[in-house]
């Protein structure tokens, strides 16, 4: 029994730490824009779209990955798919010309697309039901510190070693990450739902496998559609987030620093503006809490956070980087103390770390509380596959939001002078958590019906008298 406990530990912090790879590689785009483009004689716009058409890729090639979860051997595929990206992550660092680097990230999401289709079937078959939320919010937040490493990484190394460097160490973490998933133990289907603890201490297994007649269903559950819709419309915004860092850079250098200096400290900034981020457990648990009040708990509770992201996003968009003060140098130590000096008697950089604290705090509510809904509404055959359905709407989301802040900030920019330029353009995408808000608040209703339904079922199936 405590080898299986050891196992099960095991096997979540492996796929827990495997949730931060597609964020990582996500995250080591926006530092290294402007060495790419010099690098490559291309647009800065134009990796935005790179960037943007890798997020599309790995969500739809999630789908397929997810629906094969409910049919086959889910170690084997992860090990599979993780092969993939990995040499495709190393031919990215060795791209001499844009179509290569394109084509090169185009496999990267093919690759990508098991890790969050696969990684949450196994996460929900091993998480107890009344801790799914603050649970699956190490998953989330494990998603969400992918970006930030992504982007310190791109930040340190690149002005030293050239922009290659970064993608050439994610690319060897990858094929590390195989050797762990040789230990790993696959759960049993719908482990963690409490109505078939009796067939399975009978010995028995949960069977049911997904059958492609019932997508159609899957689809147009009332729940499911909402949470597609969500997810699209919030992911939109968030897309447009993994241009902070080339905010931060015009801002730095608008202060008289050079590009090498600005990109380093931006990385920093990067980092240090989502810690509110490491909140996500605690909104986990409030939502567990809620929820087990009322089935339309989650929905309700954020709902609420996710509007309050806009005027704290806003607000810290727009206050300068006035009087900030930096050794103009490319030592990183020295960057870091510099600008942990500033939080703290510059008031400008002040305040926008508690807005920033605010801001990624509120956004953080979302990610286990979606997860937890996107569980509770879906019979666990189906649950691979309705997060993929649902992860291609965020990432459809997150590569309109992404490609098109570099389309409208082409525009943006014939009418007013970077840093002035990111900050209205950020500021227009904010809009779009408005209709994800809503999204919340219809919903509750119809989780009431849905997860009712999920639990009739299993207990039927689960009956073994």
């Amino acid at each position: 029994m405590k080898l299986n406990k050891i196992k099960t530990v095991y096997t979540i912090s492996v796929f827990v730490a495997l949730a931060a790879f597609d964020n990582i590689i996500i995250g080591l785009f926006p530092p290294l824009f402007s060495s790419i483009s010099k690098d490559l004689h291309v647009q800065v716009s134009a990796l935005g779209l790179v960037s943007g058409i890798n997020i599309l890729i790995t969500s739809l090639s999630s789908i397929y990955w997810g629906y094969l979860a409910g049919k086959f051997n889910r170690k084997r595929l992860i090990i599979l798919g993780t092969l993939l990206w990995s040499a495709s992550v190393f031919l990215t660092s060795r791209s001499s010309s844009y179509a290569w680097l394109l084509i090169s990230q185009i496999f990267t999401g093919v690759g990508l697309g098991c890790i969050a289709s696969i990684g949450f079937s196994v996460l929900t078959d091993y998480i107890p039901h009344k801790f799914r939320g603050m649970l699956l919010s190490l998953w989330g937040m494990s998603q969400g510190l992918g970006g930030i490493a992504g982007s310190i990484m791109a930040s340190l190394t690149a002005p030293a070693s050239g922009w290659r460097r970064p993608f050439e160490l994610v690319s060897l973490i990858g094929l590390f990450l195989i050797v762990l998933y040789l230990f790993i133990q696959e759960p049993a289907l719908g482990e963690s739902e409490p109505e078939l603890q009796e067939l399975i201490k009978s010995g028995s297994e949960y069977d049911y496998k997904i059958d492609v007649k019932q997508l159609y269903a899957i689809i147009l559950k009332r729940s499911n559609v909402l949470l597609f819709l969500q997810a699209f419309f919030l992911n939109i915004t968030v897309g447009t987030l993994v241009w902070l860092p080339t905010m931060y850079i015009s801002k730095i250098q608008n202060q008289g620093y050079s590009l090498n200096t600005s990109i380093i400290a931006s990385g920093y900034l990067y980092a240090l503006f989502q810690l509110g981020g490491m909140t996500s457990s605690y909104f986990g648990y409030l939502g567990d809490k809620y929820q087990r009040k009322t089935y339309k708990g989650r929905a309700l509770l954020t709902s609420a956070f996710t509007l309050l992201m806009l005027p704290l996003y806003a607000a810290m968009f727009v206050l300068p980087m006035n009087n900030l003060l930096l050794p103009k140098s490319t030592d990183a130590f020295a960057l870091l103390l510099a600008l942990m000096k500033q939080l703290l008697f510059n008031p400008w950089i002040t305040t926008i770390f508690i807005l920033s604290f605010f801001a990624s705090a509120a956004q953080s509510a979302n990610t286990p509380n979606w997860l937890a809904l996107i569980t509770d509404v879906n019979l666990p055959e189906h649950r691979g596959t309705a997060f993929s359905i649902s992860n291609l709407a965020n990432g459809l989301g997150r590569t309109i939001g992404n490609a098109g802040v570099g389309i409208l900030l082409a525009v943006v920019s014939l009418h007013a002078q970077a840093p002035q330029s990111y900050v209205i353009t950020l500021i227009l995408f904010l809009v779009f958590l408005i209709p994800s808000s809503l999204c919340y608040l219809v919903m509750a209703k119809y989780n009431v019906k849905d997860i009712g339904e999920v639990k009739s079922i299993l207990r039927e199936r689960g009956n073994v008298a």
